[in-house]
């Protein structure tokens, strides 16, 4: 069993409004560990915060703002030492290729990717004070299955979560000596705010409070890649290491006929 949550652990939750991080923050209160929760909508945070409001403190923040991010450090700082930050703020918009619009692609990467990377940012200088302290340090970034297959209408949301996963990797790389670790999350299709916008049939879904059963439960057993529903990541990576030739024919049969398409037949 790793040391990461075995005692009560200060942790940061971005994302903690809604979602996976909503639950996973209630979870984590249950299992007595001092949190900071970030969101952008203060009333979610207010009401967890009323669970246990010794050990929860709300910090309001756009997690692409530099400006609300580094309102944040003096918060850490105050809280303790920083066992784990999990990294969980992110957007899902899709493109209407015959509406192509660069900006779509513009907000997944802004958000997914430039907001947690500036969220890196705040969350290793405290990190490092932990780890010098001889304390367990982690970052977790929560992530997506959908890189593993070109998805139609995911050009935006895909490429970022394909980035998040070689942006983590490369991160454990580079943190390794210093005894930071590094997790990589992976989720299928989870019934959140954003999901319930999807239009199509999502396999395997699992709610928020399942996804954060299977996140606390792999971080406290100290993996380092959390990758859930099981049946439907082992399907992904199966069709990824197919021929490219194979992919690009299966993901072409699987797109669906453009908005302006549908109208004019």
């Amino acid at each position: 069993m790793s040391e990461r949550l075995a005692t009560a652990s200060n942790i940061w939750i971005t994302g903690a409004s809604s979602g996976i991080g909503e639950s996973v923050a209630r979870a984590l209160v249950k299992g007595g560990h001092k949190l900071v929760l970030t969101g952008r909508r203060p009333e979610p945070l207010t009401q967890i915060s009323a669970l246990a409001p010794e050990r929860i403190t709300p910090a309001v923040a756009d997690t692409t703002s530099k400006d609300n991010l580094h309102s944040i450090a003096p918060i850490l700082e105050s809280h303790g030492n920083l066992n784990m930050a999990i990294l969980n703020a992110g957007t899902c918009e899709y493109l209407d290729i015959a509406d192509y619009s660069s900006d779509v692609i513009e907000k997944n990467i802004q958000t997914n990717v430039i907001g947690t990377a500036r969220c890196v940012e705040i969350a290793l200088p405290a990190l490092r004070r932990t780890r010098a302290k001889g304390l367990p340090a982690t970052l977790v970034i929560v992530g997506s299955s959908a890189w593993w297959f070109p998805f139609a209408r995911a050009e935006g949301y895909g490429a970022s979560k394909a980035a998040l996963a070689y942006f983590a990797h490369s991160l454990r790389a580079d943190l390794a000596a210093e005894g930071i670790e590094v997790v990589l999350v992976s989720p299928g299709f989870v019934k959140t705010p954003l999901t319930e916008r999807n239009d199509f049939p999502m396999p395997f879904l699992v709610t928020a409070d399942a996804a954060a059963e299977r996140i606390i439960s792999g971080l406290a057993k100290g993996h380092n890649e959390i990758a859930f529903p099981k049946r439907f990541t082992w399907i992904m990576k199966c069709l990824s290491a197919l021929p490219q030739s194979l992919i690009d024919r299966m993901a072409a049969s699987m797109a669906r006929k453009s908005t302006t398409e549908q109208e004019t037949k």
